[in-house]
């Protein structure tokens, strides 16, 4: 039988002898520490000094203050309204105080005169469910620490490629909104990031074509609707000195459960010194470039 070593008892009842008895048998048997109140007022007190209590083993019939109302009071008091409390009776031995014993938060509640061993047994099998319980509860703890280490790894490993990523990204809000925008953003619109957010994207956006201006939240939101994502999109980000820097831009829409759209990624890649090929000017440019055909007459000769 295991010993119980580290946990500890309360006992309470206003009889030393009775007191003196319950020690000496639990003493024999295991090897935890045991606390001692002749009163309610005492076993509450007790509770106070000793938060590690893990069991309180409570007497029905005393003076002043009765178990029934001691175990009330306990059970009130969040720092000990989770020790399990077992009352040991010889005078209350109807099922009406049996039920009014379980009614105020008892886990037991045990009538004199009990077995020595019955008693011994059924202490164990507290301490045996407490420390499964807190055998759980360190596992469970554990686990968390190692889902919550795992996510801050990885909160950082995208926080570090948002960070050092070449192109620029700001995430609005499905009004158009800038609300995260990474540093990338910020040196191609030169732009403080605190200045950028709560910018509207028509501030630092325009699309080529002037009637295009600005259509941002009409067009593209209809179409990101449709869609969930515009690739490959020239356009230009208006800088804070009025420079207009070329892009490349893409949208994409990030959708709640419901299909609502919540923010758009916008990536816009930095074109200044690209140059664009026409490939209708370039079929011109190499025909031009062909040498003349010969004619079949000028072949023979």
């Amino acid at each position: 039988m295991s010993r119980y070593s580290g946990f500890k008892l309360l006992l309470v009842d206003d009889h030393a002898h009775n007191l003196f008895t319950l020690r000496t048998l639990i003493q024999k048997h295991m090897d935890v520490a045991i606390l001692e109140a002749t009163s309610g007022h005492g076993a509450i007190d007790l509770t106070l000094e000793h938060p590690d209590i893990d069991l309180i083993i409570l007497d029905v019939q005393m003076p002043e203050m009765d178990g029934f109302q001691t175990a009330s009071l306990l059970k009130l008091r969040k720092r000990t309204r989770d020790i399990p409390i077992i009352f040991l009776t010889a005078a209350f031995k109807s099922e009406e105080f049996q039920r009014r014993g379980y009614a105020v938060g008892a886990v037991d509640y045990l009538l004199k005169p009990i077995e020595d061993n019955q008693l011994i047994n059924k202490i164990s099998t507290y301490f045996r469910l407490i420390d499964k319980e807190r055998d759980l509860n360190r596992r469970l703890e554990q686990l968390v620490a190692e889902r919550t280490a795992e996510l801050a790894k990885a909160h950082q490993s995208l926080a570090n490629i948002i960070e050092y990523m070449g192109e620029a990204l700001l995430v609005l809000t499905p009004e158009g909104e800038i609300k995260m925008v990474n540093p990338t953003a910020c040196a191609m619109l030169d732009y403080a990031e605190q200045d950028l957010l709560g910018m509207s994207i028509g501030d630092v956006f325009e699309e080529e074509a002037d009637e295009q201006a600005g259509a941002f939240m009409g067009i593209w939101l209809e179409a990101l609707i449709r869609t969930g994502a515009l690739r490959q999109i020239e356009a230009r980000f208006i800088a804070k000195d009025g420079r207009r820097v070329p892009i490349l831009f893409s949208r994409t829409a990030v959708k709640d459960g419901d299909g609502r759209i919540t923010d758009i990624l916008c990536i816009a890649k930095d074109m200044t010194g690209y140059t664009r090929l026409d490939h209708d000017n370039d079929d011109e440019a190499a025909r031009a470039a062909a040498p003349p055909a010969r004619s079949i007459a000028q072949t023979r000769s």
